[in-house]
């Protein structure tokens, strides 16, 4: 018989984000979104950019995830994270410079020789996830952004 929660702790280099029992998680996993239910079949993936969401209760939380690696077991996933944001810390206004910096530097860059691409692509779907996260925390309600779906 699977369980009926899962044991969720995910931590990054400086700390731990989020240590909690949940019903599931969807994880921005480097090629897709997984989404895990206690009994899950274990498995180990690289993460990408994106935002992690975990249900508890009838409440559904967001965090920003910038990277890592995630084992998934029949009764808890562990997510090391090389940066993580919970919704409620992101600056949503220091998001919202971050990607119109970045959209100014993309535009500026289809004239510029020796332009990092990677980096600039990187920045952009950082301060993407960041807004999306934040707005799920009912910052910026509202927004008609680049995060809006």
């Amino acid at each position: 018989m699977a369980p009926d929660a899962l044991l969720l702790e995910l931590v990054t280099p400086d700390r731990e984000v989020v240590r909690d029992s949940v019903a599931e998680i969807q994880v921005p996993a480097k090629k897709g979104y997984l989404g895990v239910l206690p009994g899950h079949t274990p498995l180990l993936a690289e993460l990408g950019i994106g935002a992690l969401s975990y249900k508890k209760g009838s409440e559904t939380k967001y965090v920003a995830i910038l990277g890592g690696f995630v084992e998934v077991l029949p009764d808890r996933v562990t997510v090391l994270a090389d940066a993580a944001e919970r919704a409620e810390e992101i600056d949503m206004e220091g998001a919202r410079i971050a990607f119109t910096a970045a959209q100014a530097a993309m535009a500026a860059a289809v004239v510029s020789p020796g332009i990092d691409w990677d980096q600039l692509l990187l920045s952009i779907a950082v301060a993407n996830t960041r807004l999306e996260v934040a707005g799920h925390a009912g910052k910026g309600a509202g927004s008609t952004g680049p995060a809006a779906h």
